[in-house]
């Protein structure tokens, strides 16, 4: 069994007292996971002590359910997994919470990926169901992104006309989001949620619907306060689920809005920054 993440330096701020977490949340990319996308070894014997002392540990990504149920599936018994950016919220397959989006929405955004791509950006549509990811493009490249977040997902010809609950549309710019993709969805902005959740993501959700929504909502279910919380983040469609927990952690490596919303920082997703920081402050 490997050996738990060495502590951090006393140099690391953060706040004074014992701490009470009964909830742990943290981003995937960028955050959990390092940039080559793996899971650090150290996860797995910290989340048995983890459920031993009775905290529970919860991934939040922009991710889909079906593709963080597979990555967590040896400890996914018990684990809350919140999902598509907090549009979905899933416990042992049973659904806690969820926000669709009116479909017309969903097909208007496909149409204007479309106008965009023939313009000559090089972006494509993922309409994000509860049952499936559903896309247009077929090209290798554009598949292969698919693929990492989304495991299941399906080709059809024409994306408007998804019969599914539509929870999110995610556009993966292969560019930079932030510049082309986001600015061209202003139209969309005064209605719902236009987030840049990468540096070749954008999501569009109800405007009801993040992340810390999705927290707070737990939190009320489970009797577990801000105080009680811990959460780590790295870009901007963290910003929400920060503002929800006491115990709020910027990567090192995270946007700047993202560390100037955050009450700490923790070291970057290369350095293992949520399980360095974890063992710390609660003494693993």
């Amino acid at each position: 069994m490997p050996a738990l993440p060495t502590p951090l330096a006393d140099t690391l701020p953060l706040p004074a007292g014992p701490a009470d977490i009964r909830l742990i949340v943290t981003d995937m990319d960028g955050t959990l996971l390092d940039d080559a996308k793996r899971i650090p070894g150290e996860l797995w014997p910290a989340l048995a002590e983890l459920r031993r002392r009775g905290v529970l540990f919860s991934p939040a990504s922009g991710r889909q359910y079906a593709t963080l149920a597979r990555q967590f599936a040896r400890v996914a018994e018990g684990m809350v997994f919140i999902a598509e950016n907090g549009t979905y919220v899933v416990r042992d397959g049973v659904e806690l919470s969820s926000d669709p989006m009116d479909g017309s929405v969903a097909a208007e955004l496909v149409r204007t990926v479309r106008r965009l791509a023939a313009d000559g950006v090089d972006v494509g549509t993922v309409v994000c169901g509860k049952r499936a990811a559903y896309v247009e493009r077929t090209d290798e490249a554009f598949l292969a992104e698919v693929r990492r977040y989304y495991v299941e997902h399906r080709i059809v010809a024409d994306a408007t006309a998804v019969e599914d609950d539509v929870i999110k549309v995610a556009l993966f710019d292969f560019g930079s989001a932030e510049r082309s993709t986001a600015p061209a969805l202003a139209g969309f902005a005064g209605t719902h949620q236009v987030v840049v959740s990468g540096e070749h993501w954008v999501d569009v959700m109800n405007r009801t619907a993040n992340k810390g929504a999705a927290l707070r909502g737990l939190q009320r279910a489970l009797g577990i306060t801000p105080a009680q919380t811990m959460v780590f983040g790295d870009h901007l469609n963290d910003l929400e689920m920060l503002d929800a927990a006491h115990w709020s952690f910027a990567m090192a490596n995270a946007h700047p809005e993202v560390v100037r919303r955050a009450r700490h920082l923790a070291p970057s997703n290369n350095d293992n920054g949520v399980l360095r920081t974890i063992s710390r402050v609660l003494g693993l």
